[in-house]
């Protein structure tokens, strides 16, 4: 798992469940979707990236350790 501990993995499962919403915080890479974007969460993957679905059209995933964001429903 990437160095990943399974707890931190678990532990993002249930803090982000699929449906949820989330806004962005900040994302590390030229196609982010802009701060302050917001998506729904289709689910957290085995590295404990957070999987969205912006709602500007971006599937790009926020990466544990690298990109942030915060539910907001």
């Amino acid at each position: 798992m990437f160095g990943i501990p399974r707890e931190v993995v678990e532990r993002l499962k249930k803090q982000y469940p699929a449906g949820c919403r989330v806004e962005l915080l900040h994302m590390d890479d030229s196609q982010a979707p802009p701060v302050g974007t917001k998506g729904t969460v289709i689910g957290v993957d085995d590295i404990g990236s957070i999987m969205v679905r912006w709602d500007n059209g971006s599937g790009l995933s926020v990466a544990y350790g690298e990109d942030s964001c915060r539910r907001c429903d």
